[in-house]
Parts: structure tokens; C-alpha cells; sequence
């Protein structure tokens, strides 16, 4: 008996270990709440005060225009490291120079490594995510029949981004920011370098790797926040990175969260110690 992966895509023969991949990944399609031990009023208004206090000094963030998620996992791979208005205009440049877009990547897939590290010359790392961005293209057409994501929106959460992550540059930054940011708009908070900066100074959880650091982080998070306030989080908490706790020379004696930043208030007392006396 022949099987496809699409029944509306031209009919892709699997190879028996393929398709035992895809049933060991998206048994059981019902989303579930992993158990969690109550928290203390304190630990339950961690992350709510941060958002009250960056809500209050920045504003409420610009909406998300929300993308299908094989649009999103292009962009987030090409993000990494790179400006916004950047990334951007490396997406733009990559539509223009293969006649591709949403619900048309394959130009992108069909095209040679030289050709897509060329497009995407404005980025960080283009000869590092030339080549992932091609091989993660293609992997998705092997595995799945035609290059789309959009049934993963059938899956639960954890399963779709382990099969995300077997993608080479696929991390749980950019597994997150694919299931929360694009139209799939799930629980996830994606821990780039900006937000594991600020929490680390911020000492709301021990510090760890970004894999670690989101699992400590959803413990924390209240069971009413959905998808898109966690967006919501993760771009307040961007922002602050970007425009108060830089990398370099943080701005801590204007920081709104100066009262519960340990890293802040030791900053702040040192660049007193230091200043001339009057």
C-alpha cells in the first residue's frame, strides 16, 4: 500500500522509518498542562510585577503581525544575532531575489547555498545559516511531503518543538518563537539573549542556559496568561534589553525595575562609590 503525507500535494512515497518518526512525534494530539507545584504569592507575582513595571515605563507593545509558522522559522533562524529592521529586509531581500514568500519557500529550498548566502549577506553568520536554512527546508520536505508547517497546528506544544529541534540551527529560542509568535499561538516563551540577560540580573531564576531558564520561567508564569501575553512578556522584556539593560554600560539609575534588580542596586552603589566627591 503506497502512503502520502499530503493527500492535497503531489503524492511523496515515505520510507517506513519516516513514518514511525511521525507517529512516535504526534501521538496523542491533546494539549496538556504539565503538573506544577502551587506557588507562593510571591513566586505567583514574579513575572506579572516585571510586566506591571515594563507595561508602566514602555508602554503597550506594537501587535505582532502574525505569520504561518514555515515563514516564522525562516525568519527566526536568519534573526539570530541581527538586528530587527535587518532581519526584516534580509525576509524582503529573499522573496525578491527567488520570487518566494508565504506558501512559496521552495524557490528558497530548490536554490544552491552560494545563492542563499548571497541573499542573506546582511545578516550575522550568513555562511552558518545558508547552509541550515537550506538543509532545514529540505528536511521538512522529506519528512513531511511538501515543505509547510501548517499541520503542526493538529500537534501538541512539546512534540511539535522536538521536532522542530532536529533541524540543524532549530534551538528552543527559535522552537518557541515558532509555536508563540506565528499563527499556531502557543504557550511558549522564547529566551533569546536579551531576555536571559534581564532575568539573569533581574536573579528571577538561577541562572542556566535559555533551555533551562524558559522550563524555570513557565513554572512561574500565571495559568491565565495564553499565548499572546506571553508575547507580550517576551517583547517588554526584549525592549528593556535593547533600550535600558544593554550589554554594555546598563542604564540601572533609570531602570523601572531598579527596586528588585540585585545587579541594579550593586551598579548603582558602586558608580556612587566611585563619582568625585562634590
Amino acid at each position: 500500500m503506497r502512503l502520502t503525507a499530503n493527500m492535497h500535494a503531489s503524492p511523496v512515497l515515505f520510507i517506513p522509518s519516516k513514518l514511525e518518526e511521525m507517529a512516535e512525534l504526534f501521538t496523542d494530539a491533546i494539549e496538556t498542562e504539565p503538573a506544577r507545584r502551587p506557588l507562593t504569592p510571591e513566586e505567583a507575582d514574579k513575572l506579572p510585577h516585571i510586566h506591571r513595571l515594563l507595561l508602566g515605563h514602555y508602554g503597550q507593545p506594537k501587535a505582532r503581525e502574525l505569520w504561518n509558522p514555515l515563514t516564522q522559522l525562516i525568519y527566526s533562524l536568519l534573526s539570530a544575532r541581527t538586528k530587527t529592521p535587518v532581519s526584516h529586509q534580509v525576509m524582503r531581500d529573499l522573496e525578491r531575489r527567488f520570487k518566494a514568500g508565504p506558501g512559496n519557500w521552495e524557490p528558497v529550498r530548490d536554490a544552491s547555498v552560494e545563492e542563499i548566502e548571497k541573499a542573506i549577506s546582511i545578516v550575522m553568520f550568513p555562511e552558518q545559516k545558508a547552509p541550515q536554512l537550506k538543509a532545514t527546508l529540505q528536511g521538512i520536505t522529506e519528512r513531511y511531503g511538501s515543505l509547510t508547517l501548517d499541520f503542526l497546528a493538529k500537534y501538541r506544544t512539546d512534540k511539535t518543538r522536538a521536532w522542530l529541534e532536529q533541524f540543524p540551527g532549530v534551538g528552543p529560542k527559535t522552537s518557541a518563537a515558532v509555536v508563540n509568535f506565528s499563527v499556531l499561538r502557543r504557550r511558549a516563551l522564547c529566551i533569546d539573549s536579551h531576555h536571559l540577560r534581564v532575568v539573569q540580573r533581574l536573579c528571577v531564576v538561577p541562572r542556566a542556559d535559555a533551555a533551562t531558564t524558559e522550563e524555570r520561567l513557565m513554572r512561574l508564569v500565571p495559568e491565565t496568561w495564553d499565548a499572546a501575553m506571553l508575547d507580550e512578556h517576551h517583547a517588554l522584556v526584549k525592549l528593556h534589553a535593547q533600550t535600558l539593560c544593554t550589554f554594555n554600560e546598563p542604564k540601572c539609575e533609570a531602570c523601572p525595575l531598579l527596586k528588585i534588580c540585585p545587579t541594579g542596586k550593586r551598579n548603582v552603589a558602586e558608580l556612587r562609590l566611585e563619582a568625585p566627591p562634590k
